[in-house]
Order: C-alpha cells, then structure tokens, then sequence
C-alpha cells in the first residue's frame, strides 16, 4: 500500500516538472512571439514575407478563355499580362506586352500592335508574336464564356512581324483597346494550351505574369514569384490566397484573429461597418475606392403602365437614392444618376439634374397622365429571390409611392429563383425588374450599349433583339441607335464624350432605366501591410502589398 503510494506520489512529482518546464516553454514562446495567442493559419509558414489574403470567392476556373467571374478573373490577373492594361487605381489604359497604343487605320478597322521583347513564359517559352495570336485565337476559338467579347468585334489577328501583330475588327470599335485589356486575353504558352471548341485547362495556368501557380484546391491557391519576370518583381516572395467559400462569417474572424493579413471579397455591410468602426481604434486598415458595378431598375416601356412615359418619369422623380444607399447598403455605396458610373470622364449626373427627387414634381404628371389613389398606376417590380438588396429595394419603393405620391403609383414587389428570373427578364413577363451590372471592360461603351442598343425592332413594337431586350426595358429609339454607333467608331475623344453626353440626356428623358447606386470597394489589412490598391475593374493586384 505504502510503495503504490510511494509510487503515486514520485508520478506525480515528475508530471508536475514536465508541466512546470513546459509553462516556462510557452511562456517564453509568449514574449518572443506576442501574435502566439491567435497564431495565424499559413498556407506557408516557411517565409514571413509572403503575403496570406482572405476571399469567399471561389474560383471556377482559372482558364483564361473560359474565366468569366471575378473570382477568376483576379488569380489570372495575377499570373498573366494583356496587351494594355489599367493604370492601377484608374481607367487610364497603357501599354503591357504591346510596347505602345495601337497605329489605328483611317478606316478604324485595322489595329497594327507592337510587341514587348524578353519575354518568356512561365515554362520557359518565349514571348513572340505568334505566341500572342495563338492566345487571341484561343479565347475566340474554344468557346469560353468570355469568347463573345473578342469573337464579335475581330475579324482576323495575323503575326506581321516577329514581334508585331495586326488584328482586323468587323466593325470600327473605338473602345477596342480597352477590351484588350480583359484579363482573360492574356498571353499564354502555345506549349502548354491547345485550340479546339472545349479544350480548357480550369486547374492550371501558364502565363508570363509576375507570378506563377504552384498550388490550386478548393479551398487556397498558392502562387509564387516568377524569378524571370519581364517586369517589376513583386514586393512580396508569394501570395497565399485563403479561400472561405461563400462564407462571410469565416473570412470575417479569420481578419479579426490575423489568420489572413487582407481580406477581400466578400463581407456583408454589417461586418465592414464593424471593420470600418474598429479601425478608428488603430486596429487594422480599411481600404476603400469607388467601384464600376452598377444597380438598376429597368422598366419595360412596351407594358402598360410604363409604356406611358409620364409614368416612367414619375417613377424617376420618386427615387430615392441616398435613402437607398443609407438604408440598405449602409453608406457602402454611392447615389448614381447615370447608367454610367462616376469613374469616367464621359459621366453626366443626369437624373440629378432632371429630376433630383421631386415629388410635387412627379404628382403633377401623375395627375396629367390620369393616375391617383382611385385609379392608381399599378407596376409589379421583380427581382431574383437570392437578392436582399433588390427585396429592400422595392420594399422602399412601395414605401415612398404611397407616402409621397398619395397612391397614384401602386408598386408591386414580386420574386423568383434567379435562373428563372434571368430566363424571363428577356421575354417580356415582367413590368420592371431590379439587376446589377458587372462591366466586362472599363469604357462607357459597356454601360450603355448592351442597355440601350437595338439591333431589330420599331417604335411601335419596342425592341425584339438587342441589348434592351436582353435588359428587359424593350426600348427602341432610331435616334439612339445612331449615338450608339458613332460613339462605337468616333476615334476623338472629345467628340465622343459630345455624343456620350447626349446618350445620357436621351436616357434621363425616356427612362428605360433608372440608374439607383454604384460600388464601393472595401479591402482590410491589417497593420503594418502596405501597398493594397482596389482597381475600378475590381482586381486586385498582389505585388504591389508588402510587410515592412
């Protein structure tokens, strides 16, 4: 009995020790590491001067010519270069691979492009100009979803030199340029992608970009430094992407406890306001910049009421849009008086100007059109049920019609799944419709245009093959038809914002549209990471961050 306790008693002396030596260990730990109490989750551990980015966009594919989401789009950016690119933070385009802008025919059909020499891929082949017109072909040719871009608007792209190309539009297109600046029409390795109707390569990459892939899963992508780049090198040695797919909450306490040194896409309101208020304390970072996506209310001018346009503007005069932007987004957005956004010169504030909330304004041609609490004007507004924002959207405006127009406006709000919603927005079924834009390329061009060209229609009929009757408005104007085209093919900068600018007058006074709010981007670093930079087109260049 006595040696059993003997025994006991020795034990637990030498676990006491172990755990007395272990304290010391830890507690050691503690003071050369005060970050050890919430130790950072690394992809790589191996070298503190990579860089560890949080997203909850999943890519679903990093194949260039079939990329057509951000999520994708932004790990491409990051692996490849593009004939011209952005400035970063604007939309002012210049050279990358191309060595200057485009020599443009008298005719704005042939584009003769220069090309960059010391070029080299990521496994070693180089760059020339057969290497970039394999790539053009290739986006065209395998049927992507982004394919429609670059197929629509080239005719033929030829090798004229070794290192120069010339590329023949179908039609003149001053916006070109800016398309080949689209980062899935990025440069890459004949050696390593085939053309042919389907043949992608969702899970690799081999560009020429400031780096290379070297690890994909679901759930993190791992790039690393290309040693050979042409370029500036990045201010980091690798970027570790910590993806938490389509879960806020994750990416949100992964920040918090510095798992991740940024976060990016996507938190909800809510969360960046707490982000927002917390860096006033000094605990992290908040990077902000006005982005290029749009909300909108599209009325569908061909359906009773709104095929009356005094309704329309009625509608216009009654929108709220600092309301909207405070009630909804929570200040995280910006009011928007034209389809397009405040980032390009050719913006005009023409709702603003037109109508600037007027309800006594919009009662009177309410009251002209025959429309009030008796006989009210009814207007079903849809919208996709997966949709919070478009639901409180519509909410408001049923809201605001029966209080500041007496009921002569009577909005109903209605919702479906969205494949169908998407499905039936072209058909015709609904009275008007609440959307988001995503721009394919930085210019005017593609905000109006796929909202506001007809290719077949009348002004009896509405439109019934076009970007309006994609958008769900129906709109047809001969007049608008021809501002579109000559904005398309007007070479002076100067005079294309005249047309522009008319484009946008013609807009506020039909309302097709009715533009509600645009973008604004959030990214969070925490202290001491340097060098984040949000662009217009919302990618997100890596090599610009660093630690101290």
């Amino acid at each position: 009995m006595m040696s059993r306790l003997f025994l006991s008693l020795k034990k637990l002396h030498q676990l006491i020790r172990l755990f007395t030596i272990f304290s010391l260990f830890i507690a050691l730990t503690v003071a050369c590491n005060p970050k050890s109490s919430s130790p950072p989750i690394q992809v790589s551990q191996t070298n503190s001067d990579r860089i560890t980015i949080g997203t909850t966009e999943q890519p679903r594919t990093i194949d260039p010519a079939d990329s057509y989401e951000l999520s994708g789009l932004v790990v491409i950016y990051n692996l490849s270069d593009t004939l011209y690119t952005y400035e970063l933070g604007t939309t002012n385009l210049k050279p990358q691979l191309a060595t200057k802008m485009p020599q443009i025919s008298e005719n704005g059909l042939t584009y003769i492009i220069p090309l960059r020499q010391g070029v080299t891929f990521h496994d070693g082949t180089p760059f020339n100009a057969d290497a970039m017109v394999f790539s053009l072909q290739r986006f065209m040719q395998n049927g992507g979803k982004p394919s429609f871009l670059l197929s629509d608007t080239i005719d033929t792209v030829k090798a004229t030199g070794d290192y120069e190309i010339t590329i023949t539009l179908k039609k003149p297109f001053s916006a070109f340029p800016a398309l080949l600046a689209f980062p899935g029409a990025c440069a890459v390795s004949p050696k390593a992608y085939e053309i042919g109707a389907g043949k992608f390569k969702p899970d690799n990459f081999i560009g020429t970009g400031p780096y290379k892939l070297a690890k994909l899963s679901s759930d993190s992508v791992q790039l690393d430094v290309f040693e050979n780049y042409w370029g500036e090198k990045p201010k980091n040695t690798g970027i570790d992407l910590q993806i938490y797919p389509s879960n806020p909450a994750n990416l949100f306490n992964s920040f918090q406890t510095q798992a991740v040194d940024v976060a990016y896409k996507s938190l909800l309101p809510e969360q960046i306001k707490r982000l927002k208020e917390a860096e006033k304390a000094g605990k992290w970072q908040v990077i902000q910049a006005s982005g290029t996506a749009i909300a909108f209310m599209a009325l569908n001018v061909t359906s009773d009421p709104l095929n009356a346009k005094p309704v329309r503007q009625a509608i216009a005069s009654l929108v709220d849009r600092e309301l909207l932007v405070e009630r909804i987004l929570r200040g995280q957005g910006e009011p928007l008086y034209s389809l397009v956004p405040t980032a390009f010169e050719a913006y005009q504030s023409v709702f603003k100007n037109r109508y600037n909330q007027d309800k006594a304004q919009a009662q009177k041609i309410l009251q002209k059109a025959g429309y009030s609490a008796e006989n009210p004007a009814t207007v079903e507004i849809w919208h996709s049920s997966g949709s919070t924002n478009s639901s409180l959207v519509a909410a408001i405006l049923k809201a605001l019609a029966k209080r500041d127009l007496n009921g002569a406006i009577a909005f109903e709000p209605n919702s479906i799944a969205g494949a169908a919603f998407f499905k039936n927005v072209g058909q015709g079924l609904y009275n008007s419709t609440l959307s988001n834009w995503y721009p394919d390329f930085l210019d005017a061009d593609n905000y109006l245009y796929p909202f506001l060209d007809c290719a077949k229609g009348s002004p009896d009929k509405g439109c019934i093959e076009g970007g309006s009757q994609s958008q769900g408005s129906f709109y047809y104007s001969d007049r608008m038809n021809k501002l579109i085209d000559q904005q398309r093919t007007e070479a002076d900068l100067t005079k294309r914002n005249t047309i522009l600018r008319e484009i946008q007058e013609i807009l506020a006074e039909d309302v097709p549209y009715i533009p509600l709010w645009q973008t604004k981007e959030y990214a969070f670093a925490q202290r001491g990471i340097n060098g984040v930079t949000i662009n217009p087109s919302q990618t997100f260049p890596f090599w610009t961050i660093h630690k101290p």
